[in-house]
């Protein structure tokens, strides 16, 4: 069997796939390879399955499936598998920092302590503390974050049209029907959930438009999400007071990205799932995964 690996995991992991059969790294033997591992940076299209006739099943270490073409995969009898688990916390320790920035001003304090001012007096603070959390989403991520915002004294609501009444209950969060009544009882919104066909384009004008004047908006989940022309308006109207990004529609974001173009966003590049413990978390449940695909007789 023949694992490839096409994008940086953690350096550990090709010695504990060796366990399995013989590991390559890149792309140039996909016509021999079993198992395909990727990330964000390799998309999985139709041609590149194409040219993997042998492959039997490509795992995406992270959050989300989006960038591999499941159906051309289920086409050709490849299964998709990713590790939703292993990044939880990373994730959502970022989305929490990104939320924690916004009221303390950190990154424009570090800025302007860094040009030699002293802003003592026109950098004004607020608190997380009794503010009211808005989660876009439900899932793994979100819980942690939920666990995090009570942690600080707030208030947190989610919606989530596929999650049970019972799940949010066990997580203390009031959970709302409404997408519009969850988005307008809300100091901080973060957003939670996979680019599909019902999410694309979720954060728009209307959707903005709800909520409360100054809010702010924290996107770890997938750039597809928001309409980024109507972000960047209710971030020049006030409507938004900060938009605080780790996605973007492109690694890296093309230079006439709307977003850019406000002072009012924080940004990251792309760092969520790129914390050290996460690597070795994704790398031990790849492990398992391909262990499982053995038993059910797959590989």
């Amino acid at each position: 069997m023949l694992i490839t690996i096409a994008d940086p995991f953690d350096p550990s992991l090709p010695g504990k796939l060796g366990e399995f059969g013989e590991v390559a790294t890149g792309l140039d033997r996909l016509a021999e390879t079993d198992v395909l591992l990727v990330r964000s940076k390799t998309k999985v299209t139709r041609e590149v399955l194409e040219k993997a006739p042998k492959l039997k099943l490509v795992i995406r270490g992270g959050v989300g499936i989006d960038t591999i073409d499941v159906k051309a995969a289920e086409e050709r009898g490849v299964r998709v598998r990713n590790t939703p688990k292993a990044s939880s916390i990373t994730v959502a320790e970022l989305a929490f920092a990104l939320m924690l920035a916004a009221p303390t001003r950190l990154i424009e304090a570090h800025i302007s302590m860094c040009q030699g001012k002293w802003e003592k007096n026109e950098l004004k603070r607020t608190e997380l503390f009794g503010k009211t959390l808005t989660l876009v989403g439900l899932g793994n991520i979100a819980a942690e974050v939920a666990k995090r915002a009570q942690a600080f004294g707030m208030t947190v609501c989610a919606y989530d049209p596929h999650v049970p009444a019972r799940r949010a209950e066990e997580l203390g969060v009031t959970l709302l029907g409404d997408l519009k009544e969850a988005l307008s009882r809300a100091d901080y919104v973060s957003l939670h959930v996979p680019l599909v066909e019902s999410t694309k384009n979720l954060i728009n004008k209307e959707t903005l438009s709800v909520m409360k004047k100054g809010a702010v908006l924290v996107n770890t989940a997938r750039a597809g999400v928001i309409v980024a022309e109507d972000v960047l308006e209710a971030l020049e109207s006030g409507q938004l007071a900060y938009y605080c990004a780790d996605v973007w529609p492109t690694d890296p974001p093309s230079p006439d990205y709307p977003i850019l173009k406000s002072n009012r966003v924080f940004m990251v590049p792309h760092l969520g799932a790129n914390s050290k413990e996460n690597l070795l978390r994704i790398g031990e449940e790849v492990c398992s995964i391909i262990r499982e695909a053995q038993k059910e007789g797959v590989l």
